[in-house]
């Protein structure tokens, strides 16, 4: 059976932080966020989670970064208090304290909990909230907002304007979106997916809810309901006519919200008494989205040494930090089936951090996991007493390959092993129990509408 974690189980750690290390940036002004592409577009944080992404697909980041100088007094506070006051700089244009703890408070009900698997690697499990997975943080986060926003807007205008979400999933962030906002009126939210890409489990997670929530299952791959996503986008009468909006990791307010857990980690790794100067994150990297929460992090003062972006076969950024050459491949359909990204949409934001010096050039590295070495590596956790499914495998791999002596390793556990349960009892030849969750949905039918990668048909359905 899996092995949920237990504070009191962590292995002695040994270290401590510096203080006064980093300098605080005082803001003579609230922060904007700017569009990379065109830099003149600049707009408030709401405005930035309300649109999603900006003039020519750009994505949308913070024109100045906070930086703090009293980590260790962050890292002191409980994990919502500390995050709210992360969040603020970015946000406190538009949301005031209590308004920002409230929303905190809501999205943030579950915890982030580190476990050791040996003296030198721990995981960060992401997976205790309602959807089992990661996302859960940043997709709740992003629902309260725009809920917020969607209310200030009708209050001050007298009109309810619905906000239609559209996004694209590789399995996690469709049933994060799906369970976040449903319910919430005046939100429609039209969920794409690849038809048999996807574990069963995953699928079923977002496409019974009904309601407010729509399921497209898409004859194509991930990059083909991405490449929908931005065409829509591009498309001003339609994004204009049903308030088009991208639940992605492309959007802000998802971004933000994951920066807090990085902070949390090592927050529990002072707490036991770790070293913080050499921590390395192997991050099990898709669209990259956590990649760049973690360097946001990073760049706000946070001691982390460096990290590892751990990919399966779809080697776009591996191969790239290597040639210099961005030379995506046709995406492969994997066991970690939520990475089968060739064409990452995040990874402008990271190459923006790396080029500007926000943080160190040399603070990433990427590796690629084949299938092989992937299910071996399932089958070595399970062997020190942790059951885990492909993608945190990928990222413990990378760390094999890529720690150096005297580092302390942190891996993602971005989803609950049981969401792969088929994989991950055919990997190891045992069964695994289903939490209640999964159990709850295993059984309802599948409300999804077929539908084929044209976008001429797409926006016929939106319009609808």
């Amino acid at each position: 059976m899996f092995r949920q974690a237990q504070h009191e189980r962590h292995t002695p750690f040994t270290l401590s932080l510096s203080k006064g290390r980093y300098k605080n940036l005082k803001q003579e002004k609230k922060v904007k966020f700017y569009n990379l592409k065109e830099n003149d577009e600049q707009v408030s944080f709401a405005q930035a989670v309300k649109q999603g992404l900006g003039k020519n697909q750009g994505l949308f980041f913070p024109q100045t970064m906070p930086k703090f100088d009293n980590i260790d007094e962050l890292l002191a506070l409980p994990l919502v208090e500390r995050s709210v006051k992360i969040l603020t700089p970015f946000v406190e244009e538009d949301l005031n304290e209590q308004e920002l703890t409230q929303i905190v408070t809501d999205a943030f009900n579950f915890p982030a909990i580190l476990q050791p698997i040996n003296n030198e690697r721990a995981i960060l499990e992401l997976f205790h909230g309602p959807t089992l997975a990661f996302k859960d943080f940043g997709a709740r986060f992003m629902a309260k907002c725009l809920q917020a926003f969607v209310a200030k807007d009708a209050k001050a205008t007298g009109v309810e304007k619905p906000l239609t979400i559209l996004t694209a999933t590789s399995g996690d962030t469709g049933a994060a979106v799906a369970h976040a906002f449903h319910g919430i009126d005046n939100i429609r939210v039209v969920i794409m997916y690849p038809k048999g890409k996807i574990s069963l489990l995953q699928e079923k997670m977002f496409t019974t809810l009904g309601d407010n929530i729509e399921t497209l299952m898409v004859e194509g791959d991930f990059d083909d309901c991405q490449a929908l996503v931005k065409q829509s986008f591009d498309d001003k009468e339609l994004a204009t006519t049903i308030g088009l909006n991208s639940a992605n990791s492309i959007n802000i307010s998802r971004l933000l919200a994951q920066i807090c857990y990085y902070f949390e980690a090592v927050a529990q790794l002072s707490r036991a008494k770790k070293d913080l100067g050499d921590i390395v994150f192997s991050i099990p990297s898709g669209n990259f989205g956590n990649l760049t929460a973690g360097l946001f992090a990073k760049a706000m003062g946070l001691p982390i040494k460096r990290f590892i972006a751990a990919t399966n076969l779809n080697d776009t950024v591996p191969r790239y930090l290597e040639t210099g050459q961005w030379t995506p491949n046709k995406t492969v359909a994997t066991i970690s089936n939520a990475m089968d990204v060739s064409n990452p949409n995040n990874w402008p934001r990271v190459e923006h951090m790396l080029k500007s010096g926000l943080v160190e050039s040399d603070c990433v590295s990427s590796v690629s996991i084949d299938e092989e070495q992937t299910q071996s590596t399932v089958i070595g956790l399970g062997k020190l007493g942790y059951i885990s499914e492909p993608h945190a495998a990928v990222a413990y791999k990378a760390l094999q390959y890529s720690a150096n002596e005297g580092e302390f390793g942190v891996f993602l556990g971005t989803a609950h092993p049981a969401k792969f349960k088929d994989v991950v009892e055919s990997i190891l030849g045992q069964p695994l129990g289903l939490p209640k969750e999964l159990a709850d949905c295993a059984g309802e039918p599948i409300l999804s509408q077929e539908m084929n990668n044209e976008f001429a048909d797409l926006r016929a359905y939106l319009l609808k």
